[in-house]
């Protein structure tokens, strides 16, 4: 199993430089601009869930403070806001937007009645503690309402927020993802080739050099 120091690293891949090539068209430009273009606030949470969520989200994927990192939380609140949902969802689980009211409020509750400090105000130790808690079901309080804590875990905070994290150009620059090919597609599709407008390995994260750089284009 590869750790992260041996993951492949794309440090000069933007794939929005295939903004105005054939790779995207007109309709594709438009939902990855919208994407982009996101403000950081949110548009359904209120002021403490906002908090909660930005916390949350920093906890499940830890993020730079810089230019490329993704406005998770606003993206998670986009989708919270649309209520659309993903066409299923377990049966012991709300709605999209109730749970995640209930979720947030009995998360920040578990907090106030562990720390006796809200969610956001933790420490990253006793966040990651208490999100811990909550992947393993050993969270009890009446604010869960009756949802699985662990279910709430596995079925909308990790869904959600990997989802939306990977839906997001910055993230696939970092994977060295093209991202959509409409109208041109990906024409060389046999293993260790590339098309030319695909991302290159440079190295990998603790400095080395891959063991295939997929040099040529065929």
């Amino acid at each position: 199993m590869n750790n992260a120091s041996s993951l492949p690293v794309y440090e000069d891949y933007d794939v929005l430089d295939k903004r105005d090539t054939p790779s995207w068209d007109d309709a594709t430009r438009t939902v990855i601009d919208n994407r982009i273009g996101i403000s950081d606030e949110p548009a359904w949470c209120t002021p403490e869930q906002w908090r909660t969520l930005r916390a949350l989200c920093a906890v499940i994927i830890p993020q730079a403070d810089d230019e490329r990192a993704v406005p998770l939380a606003a993206l998670v609140d986009r989708k919270i806001a649309k209520g659309k949902s993903d066409g299923y969802r377990h049966a012991r689980l709300p709605a999209l937007q109730d749970a995640w009211r209930i979720g947030l409020a009995a998360l920040n509750d578990e907090s106030m009645h562990r720390h006796r400090a809200a969610f956001s105000d933790l420490a990253e130790r006793e966040r990651i503690g208490l999100v811990q808690a909550l992947e393993h079901g050993t969270l009890s309080r009446d604010t869960w309402q009756g949802m699985p804590p662990q279910l709430f875990f596995t079925q909308r905070v990790l869904h959600d927020i990997c989802t939306t994290f990977y839906s997001h150009p910055s993230s696939w620059s970092a994977i060295g993802f093209g991202g959509p090919a409409n109208p041109r597609g990906y024409v060389r599709m046999s293993f260790n080739r590339r098309d030319p407008w695909e991302a290159r390995e440079t190295g990998t994260a603790h400095g080395g050099q891959t063991m295939r750089e997929k040099q040529r284009a065929r």
